[in-house]
């Protein structure tokens, strides 16, 4: 395993050198034509092809979306907004909405809603020019069957009122426009859903859907899930049979990806969009979203370092074209119980008690930034090298 480790980490180091260099060269527009020669034992060697004078369009950026977890409940994207703010991000993600940030109070059956401490976290992602996407999640105790937070609601109806509120808030009242809403997060994961029997997601979505139906004076938003830790066949078909049927409202479809695995980031959208394509009332009008990303859904060392710098430049890359949104998991790291800086955890910055500092992650995502605005043609990638070259406008 270390052996297989220290392969991948040198690999990667690989490919955030060729990116390197790829940006580089399609900064040179007198260069019609470059060629290089890569390969890889056991795989599609790579012939990488680059003619700057093919222009493909604009340039998608996909990965200007990010993604925040359920670090700590004090948790202010404010202290780092500005370097937030250079990564451009379109969206930023949050979950535990509903159970760390204090939305709930009162009794069952008759809920009153404080939103004052969301909205500072609303105005932080507003303030770096992003849009808010909100993952519905998790319970307060105090409305959850069991008394977690990953419990079944002891009352969909009051679940239906929090979520019609909760759109009525932020894309109301606070004027926030297209804000995405995505029912839970991994429930397959948190709270062992299932979507059949008595703990069922499709209970728990269709509820959502029509407090989203029931919401008046918003902006225009949209509602969807299931946002699962893998593309699951049995959990999109169960989605979109019961919104059909039922004449729910779905906008679209999420999962989560962590992968080694360059090309699986294809792979799951020729399948979702295959699965969905046997929904006449869906194919084509869904959009397809994967809402976490990064190489290993555990703590890894990667996260801390160059591997996972890498990995993030070659995973964006295969995004390029294929996927319009993914969102990188995630923005910092919570604090450590044994006082460490870098102890594995997924962020782009170190927690707050040890100074916020970027790691490369960061710095890989400035680095794609940096693009040009044209997309060049790129031929011959391989199955380990992945390649992406833009130019600057003329």
């Amino acid at each position: 395993m270390a052996t297989r480790r220290k392969k991948l980490r040198l690999y990667f180091q690989s490919l955030l050198a060729l990116g390197l260099l790829l940006i580089v060269i399609a900064s040179v527009a007198q260069l019609q034509v470059v060629r290089d020669f890569f390969s890889q034992a056991s795989s599609i060697p790579a012939n990488v092809y680059v003619n700057t004078k093919a222009i493909l369009g604009p340039l998608p950026r996909p990965w200007r979306n990010l993604a925040q977890g359920g670090e700590s409940h004090a948790w202010r994207l404010a202290p780092i907004s500005n370097e937030v703010a250079q990564l451009h991000p379109n969206y930023i993600r949050l979950d535990h909405v509903y159970d760390f940030y204090d939305v709930v109070q009162g009794q069952p059956g008759n809920l009153t809603l404080d939103f004052s401490k969301l909205d500072l976290v609303l105005e932080d992602i507003r303030s770096v020019g992003a849009t808010p996407f909100l993952s519905l999640s998790y319970l307060p105790p105090m409305m959850s069957d069991d008394g977690n937070v990953t419990g079944k609601p002891n009352s969909y109806k009051d679940w239906q009122y929090l979520v019609q509120k909760t759109i009525e808030h932020v894309s109301g009242q606070k004027g926030f426009q297209d804000v995405y809403y995505e029912v839970w997060n991994e429930p397959d994961l948190f709270g062992g859903w299932k979507y059949y029997g008595s703990k069922n997601y499709l209970d728990l979505y269709a509820a959502a859907a029509r407090g989203a139906a029931a919401a008046n004076h918003t902006l225009a938003f949209k509602i969807g899930g299931p946002a699962t830790t893998g593309l699951y066949q049995n959990w999109i078909d169960a989605l979109l049979t019961y919104t059909s049927e039922n004449n729910l409202r779905l906008d679209f479809i999420s999962w989560h990806r962590y992968t080694y695995d360059l090309d699986q980031y294809r792979v799951d959208l020729a399948l979702a969009r295959t699965w969905v394509a046997a929904y006449p009332k869906y194919s084509g009008v869904l959009e397809f979203l994967i809402t976490e990303w990064g190489h290993n859904s555990e703590m890894d060392a990667g996260y801390d370092g160059r591997l996972g710098a890498a990995h993030t430049v070659a995973s964006a890359i295969t995004m390029v074209g294929t996927l319009e949104r993914g969102f990188i998991f995630e923005i910092q790291d919570g604090a450590s119980d044994t006082d460490q800086a870098y102890w594995g955890r997924w962020g782009l910055f170190t927690a707050s008690e040890h100074g916020a500092k970027p790691k490369p992650r960061y710095w890989a995502l400035r680095m794609l930034d940096s693009l040009g605005p044209q997309r060049l043609q790129v031929l011959g990638q391989g199955s380990q090298v992945k390649a992406l070259a833009t130019k600057d406008e003329a």
